[in-house]
């Protein structure tokens, strides 16, 4: 019963940005490490960038100083923030979360979003 929604994908030129969004919703208790995930064609999936609940940050080396994690822990939404896109950033990205959904239950499971397309080309 949770979900994660995910906007923001699209069709940009190379050198341009794109700002991708992840809401969570359903039954939530908390919400602890959000991250961003991508798996380009004919390649495995890779993380990107995680965040934990109180602003630790990780990133993949290909986009350290281009991309940026945040997350509105208000809104259970993580944000990541794209700039000087590359082709090679050309994927799909997927949302990721680790959640507690029970105050009695203490066990956390991971949660996927659906994916949305990032292309960067000419």
């Amino acid at each position: 019963q949770v979900q994660l929604l995910e906007s923001g994908g699209g069709l940009v030129q190379p050198g341009g940005s794109l700002r991708l969004s992840c809401a969570a919703s359903g039954s939530i208790f908390r919400i602890n490490a959000m991250g961003w995930y991508r798996q380009a064609q004919g390649k495995q999936r890779e993380l990107v960038a995680a965040i934990a609940s109180g602003g630790n940050t990780n990133y993949a080396d290909s986009v350290k100083g281009r991309f940026t994690i945040s997350r509105d822990n208000a809104k259970n939404t993580v944000y990541l923030q794209m700039n000087s896109l590359r082709p090679d950033d050309t994927a799909v990205y997927y949302c990721n979360a680790q959640i507690r959904t029970s105050l009695t239950r203490l066990s956390e499971y991971d949660y996927w979003g659906q994916g949305t397309q990032v292309t960067v080309s000419s």
